[in-house]
């Protein structure tokens, strides 16, 4: 398994990335390949006192930095010499199984776009990140803020792409979709939440997706569903509700322990679970968010992410290689073109 990764990308760049990668090739055994500029690579190792790549690392040279705020369509054109242009190509020729970047995420979803390429039927690649709920698993969140204005048909596709992801990537074997919406009934909504509705329903009743109704925000972070259909703009406010709410909640517990003597006797007696709940709610856990839909893996890591951040997503870049999500949400895809031209047909 070989992760190509993007040095020069994030606000933390290079530093983090490096020893981010550093870091996983030695817990994980992961080849990896520090695309970037080799004089920046080589003298934040030598900063820390690593005179030699680890066994399995290589660095290929990249002149050139994707701005953060760059015209994402001018990437391919003005930024070819880019650490992230030149990642995304070799992945694209077969020189690495993912791709990890903390870039720009709208260079990074162009790029992967009309380089990697979209699955073949697919309309919109997607952002799928996975976060933790109260049932103990997780919820994928599909779209997250990669298309603020989508059509039914684009969250049809997401239902399958999520669903694919929640099956093959978090070990689910019946994801329960729902989509979001501001009621369970299905009457709810706007125009685009009643069609999408309608196709997903559909979709369910064919056994393409295992389709459970509408979902409200409050009950997403409650595991009522494994995964949530929804726009990128909505999707986008849902996820950072979310985040916020858990750092609100975390704030308030750190005060709640320091009130006096007694609450941080308290606080040593469930130290340990404090710790594994903060740990759950952490974001640099879990890594990145994987684009759903591209026809190899390219996961958009935190812009902030320190090492630990690069470390974990090196390895969801490598779990999700190995998974083969493509060649199922491919079969799925041919299903549902197949059962779209049967009606068609009658029709």
């Amino acid at each position: 398994m070989k992760i190509i990764l993007d040095a020069m990308g994030g606000d933390n760049a290079p530093e983090a990335p490096v020893l981010g990668a550093v870091e996983a090739a030695k817990t994980y055994g992961i080849e990896i390949v520090l695309v970037g500029r080799g004089e920046d690579i080589l003298a934040v190792l030598k900063k820390h006192g690593i005179d030699n790549l680890p066994e399995g690392m290589e660095i290929s040279n990249a002149d050139d930095v994707v701005d953060m705020h760059g015209d994402p369509a001018s990437i391919i054109h003005k930024r070819k010499n880019s650490s992230m242009v030149i990642g995304l190509k070799m992945l694209a020729d077969g020189l690495g199984d993912a791709f990890v970047s903390a870039g720009s995420t709208g260079a990074l979803l162009t790029g992967a776009t009309l380089l990697v390429k979209r699955v073949k039927g697919i309309r919109r690649a997607a952002m799928g990140p996975a976060m933790p709920n109260k049932a103990g698993g997780k919820t994928v969140i599909v779209d997250c803020g990669a298309n603020a204005e989508c059509t039914p048909e684009f969250l049809l596709q997401f239902g399958l792409v999520g669903s694919v992801y929640a099956k093959k990537q978090l070990g689910i074997e019946n994801p329960k979709v729902g989509l979001l919406n501001i009621g369970t009934e299905d009457s709810k909504g706007t125009a685009l939440q009643k069609e999408a509705y309608t196709l997903l329903k559909n979709a369910g009743e064919k056994g393409l997706v295992n389709f459970v109704g509408n979902v409200e925000a409050r009950d997403v972070p409650l595991g009522a569903v494994d995964v949530v259909v929804c726009d990128g703009f909505n999707g986008n406010v849902l996820l950072k509700t979310i985040e916020g709410t858990a750092m609100f909640m975390g704030s308030l517990m750190k005060k709640m322990f320091k009130k006096n003597l007694l609450s941080k006797l308290g606080y040593l007696l469930c130290a340990s679970g404090v710790k594994d709940l903060m740990k759950m709610l952490d974001y640099r856990e879990i890594g990145g968010t994987p684009f759903l839909g591209i026809r190899k893996p390219v996961i958009k890591a935190h812009g902030a992410s320190d090492v630990l951040a690069f470390r974990n997503a090196v390895k969801q870049a490598a779990d999700v290689a190995a998974s083969d999500i493509t060649g199922e949400l491919e079969e799925n895809l041919q299903r549902l073109a197949a059962e779209k031209e049967k009606v068609t047909e009658h029709d």
